[in-house]
């Protein structure tokens, strides 16, 4: 295949609607600009054609067209591809980052151009995430939402599994190992950021950096369903900074453990119980940006 071309991984159950609309225009959008355009929906048939170096010729990159799932998907099965998310998801928190436009023609432009950014990725376990692992409540919430999923997600389909969570959540405490210090942090939620984002744009870590070869860890320490509120009104208000019971460390790596087993999530996808180790990748990654 000697014309550049570009994969695009789309995800079935977010490109309908109104967004299946800008996916159709991001693909006649790269065919006026001389890109060929190949759309999986499958996995399987991306990875066995890609498989092969020859297929690979002239790859420009591979979309990621749906939410921050199907991103973090692509660069666990493609790390040493560049990837553009496109976003056609719930929150595309990826994209939002990135400044990726919505619409089909100025995604097309940004892929023509192929400006790229190496940003860090970082393992939970043997898997990479992209924007943040969490270990406590919201890794509950996760849990529920994905047990009980049957289609596209949307903000509403929270609803039932906060609900059953806020009232069923024990807030068991964890201890929080940063690089070999022997003496652990403590706390009911723990989260590891490497992206300064998060769902509802709420602002927990403002300052954490994608390439700065660092993890950005935020532990709260005590427990309740109260004081999680607390906690929420004061992560909008931007006061959890200087909060003597929240702690904010940077860390090569991360090890959670705790007496009762905590739910995980990364990226919003669950990441099983802890104990968990978490490590960063410096520069695995390469965006397409604007």
């Amino acid at each position: 295949m000697d014309q550049p071309w570009v994969a695009i991984q789309r995800n079935p159950n977010s490109g309908t609607g109104r967004r299946r609309h800008r996916l159709m225009e991001l693909i006649a959008a790269l065919r006026r600009m001389g890109l060929r355009p190949r759309v999986f929906s499958r996995r399987e048939r991306m990875d066995s054609y890609l498989a092969s170096p020859e297929s690979r010729r002239n790859l420009k990159c591979i979309v990621a067209a749906g939410g921050d799932g199907t991103a973090t998907d692509v660069i666990n099965r493609f790390p040493d591809v560049p990837v553009m998310p496109f976003p056609l998801g719930t929150e595309n928190l990826l994209s939002k980052f990135l400044k990726i436009p919505e619409r089909g023609d100025s995604a097309a432009e940004v892929i023509a151009k192929g400006h790229l950014r190496t940003l860090d990725t970082a393992l939970v376990g043997d898997r990479r995430f992209l924007l943040m692992v969490s270990a406590g409540f919201d890794g509950d919430v996760v849990h529920r939402l994905h047990a009980a999923r049957t289609g596209n997600i949307t903000r509403m389909t929270y609803l039932r599994p906060l609900w059953q969570t806020t009232f069923n959540y024990h807030y068991p405490q964890a201890q929080i190992f940063i690089d070999d210090e022997q003496e652990p942090l403590q706390g009911s939620l723990a989260m590891i950021f490497n992206l300064p984002i998060y769902g509802m744009d709420l602002p927990i870590i403002p300052h954490a950096s994608g390439d700065d070869g660092l993890l950005d860890v935020v532990v709260f320490r005590d427990p309740g369903t109260l004081k999680l509120l607390g906690y929420g009104f004061s992560v909008l208000a931007g006061r959890h900074i200087s909060q003597s019971d929240v702690t904010f460390r940077k860390a090569h790596k991360v090890r959670i453990e705790a007496t009762s087993a905590l739910p995980v999530q990364a990226d919003g996808d669950p990441a099983g119980l802890t104990p968990v180790f978490i490590q960063i990748q410096p520069g695995a990654m390469k965006v397409v940006v604007p």
